[in-house]
């Protein structure tokens, strides 16, 4: 049976009710059910942690230390268990050098591709660079004028790892005396230098110093001879107190004399000195003091009013500098800084160049002044040498089919698909490049496939929604060509749009057909129905689901009486569309000329007092619009917030509202000892009860006694963790239950006070909806908790660690939070995709409480691909009409009715079939808001 089968029994993990069930192998899996009915409990903390423990068992013995503090999970057995692999939303790197292209490992190829057939051009001139002779270089050298004292260095070791012992005593033997090590001139015949082997070093040995002066000629040409010899064709010839330079006779261009280093893989990695901007570093921007962060209000003046970094005085070098600019100009700086030209405002930020006494700018005295301490006041701005390139200028030359390597990166991805394909190899080439080659062309197209053509390969990881970094790994993955894996997957239908699920599905079904288990986590109807098999959990959430409901292929779901699933999938259920829809007042807000990344020149209105559904396919330019632009102008406006909004000409209609609101799927804490209940301020009310029970009282216990954070009631021994944090070198770290307070994050003494029977950490275990029951009484605590019921989020505990949250639990958390304040009625929401990891139950409790909001006059924008979410709105505004270069219009705009009688629209289409019964009654002078489309 389990060479078939992956057989489960007794599964207790979470709220897993001794769960036995049986997942066909080398099939495509969906496990589905409402929000916290156990989903993730049986996919991830027991089938794919199981596969995870049982691999670390296999490695060596220091692995196998940490195998007592992996927590197993609490199940009988399984078995059939294949190598697993986790694919979930998590953001795919932090770091700023990772990109789309590192992450797939596209780059590397393409490393390789242009080291191997690229041809260097001059990046001065811009013609192809030849190998140079001996005599070019000689030429080149005899330029030099009389006079000048200058050293010829031999590279014979340019930045690898090493002692070096062995050279550097050969050297010596061969009469070299001196060299130059790490920039630092040593003498081999002293001592010879001991070096750091796990190090890189740079080793250039001094061949001849001389004078140039008449009869020098021969003796110069034999050292560089000498130097040539040594290096392998290079030579540098640095001039004492003065510049240097580096000669091949490799690569150089014969018009300019620019010479380069040989052409390596390295030469193209913004991670090395040998190919990242010395400017920059690699990361592409610099960063540098914002005028309008230091000075966020240019009604006041420069000289009397101050700096926020200076409210009680300007330094006096900056003060003296704006008193000469001011005599310079003619103009008197205690005038309110918006009162002077535009050309001496930037003069006083950025200084004059024509003039050298007036030339440092207030910034750079500025940040002077105030050195460590200027981060919090800084922007990050394009770097001004390599353009945000990453690379320098001899990396950026070097091109293959008329592309550099960051041209060829800045490309989105179905362009670079079609610049490849074009590509034609010699004989040779095909040779040396064919297979390199063949494997970027796989990768691009699998990230094409997936619906992510409209992405650059040199796009930032960390600006990567959960669902397309998600993606981005199952193509990685379909390209290893792995056979035999458990892949485990979490809703990887996030973020993409109803068009393009049809192709998530075939590479899921891709990945199977190559002889693995996919086992994903789902709430997508289209993913339902394709499933081979299907397991519904249920029949609630938290401690009222963890039972299996229903299995088998979807027929058979929509078959079981007790499924809700089912009752969607076969229709008896469904989010009904509302008879009457809102209509426009007049008031909107109205965004004028947005080109912030792909958008072109777009004119849009959002009507206020209505749920607006803002949508599209992937890579239209929906965030771009309402994220980039439309937030963080609003912000900007009414709470002088620092982040730059994208570019646009006008808004127009911001009067209108009094507070805007972010609602995001950002974690809500970084850390286990972030929860719900201390983020939503839950916590304090709660601390606060047990502060005035009884046994408090006779103790002296105030509400501090009760907080994990601070000393005093909490364990010391994981410092009110509750979890110990084992840094694995080989895995993730993990976090063990931590053995002294076994988990309750307090002491002995503070758990003897209790409510109810409940000490403080029975209150953070149990979930929103049974702590409702026990809180009743609270006025304050109750409405909190009942928001959170509201939201869905009923079954996720007060205490629960934010790092185990989804997106959208955290973002529905920030909802109810927002709930539980006093609503203006002219409050602006915006959300993105908050039906992720919801069910079909829990989106309707969703737009009940989305609705409720729009109800009060508040205006609710959301950014949405889920078509129960767009079918309900009131107003539509569909991008398009494809993704990356093709999108950024707006193709329509209007009720749901209207959008879907839009032939161009991809929504439309989909909208139309759900819609059919209705399209008749739409009425024919449905308003509609008029773009660019």
């Amino acid at each position: 049976m389990a060479l078939n089968k992956i057989v489960i029994r007794g599964a207790r993990q979470h709220n897993l009710k001794n769960l036995n069930v049986e997942i066909p192998r080398n099939k495509l899996t969906v496990i589905t059910g409402l929000s916290g009915s156990g989903k993730s409990s049986l996919a991830f903390d027991t089938v794919y942690a199981e596969g995870q423990r049982r691999y670390v068992e296999s490695l060596s013995a220091y692995a196998r230390q940490f195998l007592d503090q992996m927590e197993r999970p609490d199940v009988d057995s399984i078995e059939g268990l294949s190598p697993a692999i986790s694919i979930e939303q998590k953001t795919t790197s932090r770091s700023p050098r990772s990109t789309v292209g590192t992450i797939t490992e596209i780059y590397d190829y393409l490393r390789l591709l242009y080291s191997s057939i690229g041809v260097p051009h001059c990046y001065r001139c811009g013609r192809p660079i030849a190998r140079q002779t001996v005599r070019q270089i000689m030429e080149s050298i005899h330029l030099l004028p009389e006079g000048e004292r200058v050293m010829v260095l031999a590279p014979v070791v340019r930045s690898r790892k090493g002692e070096f012992r062995r050279l550097l005593e050969d050297l010596l033997k061969e009469g070299f005396l001196r060299a130059r090590i790490d920039g630092r001139l040593v003498s081999l015949e002293e001592e010879t230098p001991r070096l750091d082997k796990t190090r890189n070093h740079t080793i250039e040995v001094v061949v001849d110093r001389l004078l140039i002066k008449p009869g020098s000629e021969k003796r110069l040409e034999s050292s560089v001879e000498a130097a040539m010899k040594l290096a392998r064709g290079m030579v540098i010839l640095a001039i004492v107190n003065g510049e240097e330079k580096l000669y091949s006779e490799k690569l150089a261009c014969v018009d300019c004399g620019l010479s380069i280093p040989a052409v390596e893989p390295r030469t193209f990695s913004f991670n090395s000195r040998f190919g990242a901007c010395p400017v920059c570093s690699g990361l592409g921007y610099q960063f540098e003091l914002s005028p309008e962060r230091i000075f966020p209000d240019p009604s006041k003046s420069l000289l009397n009013d101050g700096l926020i970094p200076w409210s009680d005085g300007l330094p006096v070098r900056a003060r003296h500098y704006l008193q000469e600019l001011g005599e310079f100009f003619r103009v008197d700086f205690r005038e309110p800084l918006e009162n002077l030209p535009i050309k001496v405002q930037t003069a006083a930020w950025h200084g004059l160049p024509s003039s050298k006494r007036l030339s440092t700018g207030l910034l750079k005295l500025l940040q002077d002044d105030l050195g460590d301490d200027s981060e919090a006041f800084m922007v990050a701005k394009v770097c001004s040498a390599c353009t945000g390139r990453r690379l320098r200028p001899e990396s950026l030359a070097i091109k293959v089919a008329a592309h550099s390597i960051a041209d060829l990166t800045a490309l989105p991805v179905g362009s670079a698909l079609e610049v490849m394909r074009k590509i034609q190899l010699s004989g040779r080439e095909q040779i040396v490049a064919g297979r390199i080659l063949e494997e970027i062309l796989e990768r691009l197209t699998f990230l094409d496939v997936v619906g992510l053509s409209y992405l650059s390969l040199d796009r930032s990881a960390t600006t990567l929604s959960g669902g397309e970094g998600q993606r981005i790994r199952l193509a990685a993955q379909i390209g290893s060509k792995l056979r035999g894996v458990l892949y485990v997957l979490d809703e990887p239908s996030v973020g993409l749009h109803n068009r393009d699920n049809q192709r998530l599905l075939s590479m899921l079904e891709q990945l199977r057909d190559l002889g693995n288990t996919v086992l994903v986590v789902e709430h997508d109807e289209d993913t339902i129905r394709r499933a081979d098999f299907v397991i519904d959990l249920g029949p609630g959430a938290g401690r009222a689901g963890g039972e299996l409901i229903a299995q088998g292929p979807a027929a058979e779901i929509a078959r079981a009486p007790r499924s809700l699933t089912g009752a969607y999938v076969s229709g008896q259920k469904a989010i009904p569309v509302p008879d009457v829809r809102r209509q426009p007042n007049g008031s909107a807000l109205t965004i004028k000329a947005a080109s912030h990344n792909n958008l072109k020149n777009l004119d849009v209105s959002f009507p206020l007092g209505l749920l607006t559904v803002v949508t599209g396919v992937s890579g239209s330019g929906k965030s771009s619009l309402v994220n980039d632009i439309l937030y963080r102008a609003l912000a900007r406006r009414l709470y002088r917030a620092t982040a730059e909004p994208g570019p646009f000409r006008e808004l127009l209609g911001a009067e209108l509202i009094d507070k805007v609101i972010e609602i995001d799927q950002s974690p809500i804490g970084r850390t286990p000892r972030s929860n719900p209940a201390t983020y939503t301020g839950l916590f304090s009310a709660i601390r606060d009860v047990f502060a005035t029970l009884p046994e408090s009282r006779e103790r002296g216990y105030k509400a501090g006694r009760f907080s994990f954070n601070v000393k005093g009631g909490r364990c010391e021994a994981c410092q009110g963790d509750g979890l110990r944090r084992i840094e694995m070198n080989f895995l993730p770290d993990v976090f063990v239950e931590c053995e002294v307070c076994r988990g309750h994050r307090y002491n002995r003494e503070t758990l003897v006070v209790k409510y109810k029977g409940h000490s403080i950490a029975d209150i953070l275990e149990m979930t929103v909806s049974e702590a409702l029951e026990i809180l009743e009484n609270f006025p304050t605590i109750k409405a909190k908790l009942q928001t959170l019921a509201d939201v869905g989020l009923g079954y996720i505990h007060l205490g629960q660690s934010a790092t185990t949250l989804s997106g959208g639990e955290a973002q529905r958390i920030k909802l109810a939070k927002e709930l539980s304040r006093r609503a203006t009625g002219r409050t602006l929401y915006i959300l993105d995709e908050p039906t992720t990891g919801l069910h079909f139950e829990d989106v309707k409790k969703l737009l009940e409480v989305l609705n409720k909001l729009t109800n009060l006059g508040n205006t609710v924008i959301i950014i949405e691909h889920n078509i129960d979410v767009i079918k309900t709105a009131d107003w539509i505004i569909d991008l398009g009409p494809e993704g990356g270069e093709g999108g950024g219009k707006l193709v329509v705009c209007g009720p749901p009715e209207t959008v879907a009688a839009h032939r161009a629209s991809h929504t439309g289409a989909i909208l139309a079939k759900v819609l059919a019964r209705r399209l008749s009654r739409v009425a024919e002078t449905s308003p509609t808001y008029s773009g660019n489309a």
